[in-house]
């Protein structure tokens, strides 16, 4: 029976950092490390640059059939399930009304549906001692203006590690949000209202790829629910906490639209 970690969104960006630091033993020992996404010569390269033996899937976790693929890899293989890293994703930018119908669907369906299925059919490959990490993000913490649906979407996913961890560490298996704020990665690519995108970043900053991968192993391994990498975004989220969310909604449309004329670009 292989011990493995499967990661989607694993060609680029934060999911490919996860695989590297998985690789380089921050989940414990693996026999094989799993990697989803739609791009095969990246997931290619990536198995190349690995010491752990990486299984590639080529799949569009907005396309159901990719689950059933899935599920069967792991009952072939009688897979034991260490960890489990749902990094896909995608994101639009702007107000709602403006945004495509269907690029809202897509982000659902890959934010939301495709973390529930994946956990759904790897549960029976789970034990005591295996871990889910799901990636949120800091929108999860309030609404968001400008951001109205991937915020809704993050906070679903925020809502189901909480309350998935709270069931399954009944059996020894915890799941963690992590929870970034923007990363130099190819989100930045979304569609959408491009002030509205960079005036967000401007007024959060960055944080490396890297960094949130190894905090969120790390977190993952301690069984926390929880994971905020960026300091001053645990202040956000504890403001979030206790300031009424028309006040604190307000005070971050007044900085963000102070941050719009003189906007970062985006590199």
């Amino acid at each position: 029976m292989a011990r493995i970690a499967l990661v989607t969104g694993a060609s680029s960006g934060l999911g490919r950092e996860f695989v590297r630091r998985i690789d380089a033993g921050d989940a414990g020992p693996m026999d094989e490390i799993w990697v989803v996404a739609r791009r095969a010569e990246r997931l290619e390269a990536l198995v190349r640059t690995c010491k752990t033996p990486v299984r590639p899937f080529c799949l569009d976790l907005t396309d159901t059939v990719s689950f059933d693929i899935i599920e069967a890899a792991l009952a072939e293989e009688d897979a034991d399930v260490a960890l489990l890293v749902n990094s896909a994703g995608c994101g639009t930018f702007g107000p709602f009304a403006l945004q495509e119908n269907a690029d809202n669907a897509r982000m659902l369906s890959l934010l939301m549906r495709a973390p529930v299925e994946l956990i759904y059919r790897a549960l029976p490959f789970m034990h005591a001692g295996s871990r889910i990490i799901n990636v949120s993000s800091v929108a999860a913490f309030m609404p968001q203006p400008g951001l109205s649906v991937y915020a809704a979407a993050k906070r679903f996913v925020l809502d189901l590690s909480r309350s998935l961890d709270m069931e399954l560490g009944e059996v020894g298996i915890h799941a963690t949000a992590v929870c970034p704020k923007f990363m130099h990665t190819e989100f930045l690519d979304a569609p959408g209202d491009a002030d509205t995108m960079r005036a967000m970043a401007s007024l959060t900053g960055f944080e490396r790829p890297e960094a949130v991968a190894t905090k969120a192993l790390a977190a993952a391994r301690a069984g926390r629910q929880l994971c905020i990498p960026s300091g001053d975004m645990k202040a956000f989220y504890l403001a979030s906490k206790v300031l009424p969310y028309r006040v604190a909604i307000g005070v971050e449309q007044l900085l963000l639209h102070a941050q719009k004329p003189d906007a970062i670009p985006i590199v």
